[in-house]
């Protein structure tokens, strides 16, 4: 649900701070935890260290995120694939692509020599 137009967009007073004290494109990264922030034309140019719950998701800003909020651009979980047929087939042609680079040019790996075996008194 959006938020009313009589209230404008949430911006934390702490980033505002923060950004008057910096200068935008100074490479300096302003970390926030407040990820509900509206990105407002002012933030444009500045690098934004946005928590995601791990650690801080650098976050340049730019024209096209006005509006959008700074936890769009900091994703909270990581996409681990799904297993089935599907995954099966991707992992065979993983192993078949290795076994061919691997072919060619491939010498068998030396064995070691082993060490004699010490005598127990």
């Amino acid at each position: 649900m959006a938020r009313s137009l009589k209230k404008g967009p949430f911006v934390s007073e702490i980033l505002i701070k923060k950004m008057q004290n910096m200068k935008p494109g100074s490479g300096q990264v302003i970390k926030t935890w407040a990820r509900d922030a509206t990105i407002t034309p002012e933030m444009i140019g500045f690098t934004f260290g946005v928590h995601n719950g791990k650690d801080f998701i650098a976050v340049n800003v730019t024209e096209d995120m006005v509006g959008h909020r700074l936890g769009e651009f900091s994703p909270t979980t990581k996409f681990v694939r799904h297993g089935g047929r599907m995954q099966k087939e991707l992992e065979g042609k993983a192993a078949e692509v290795q076994a061919q680079a691997a072919a060619p040019g491939a010498q068998a790996p030396t064995p070691k020599a082993e060490a004699p075996a010490s005598k127990k008194k």
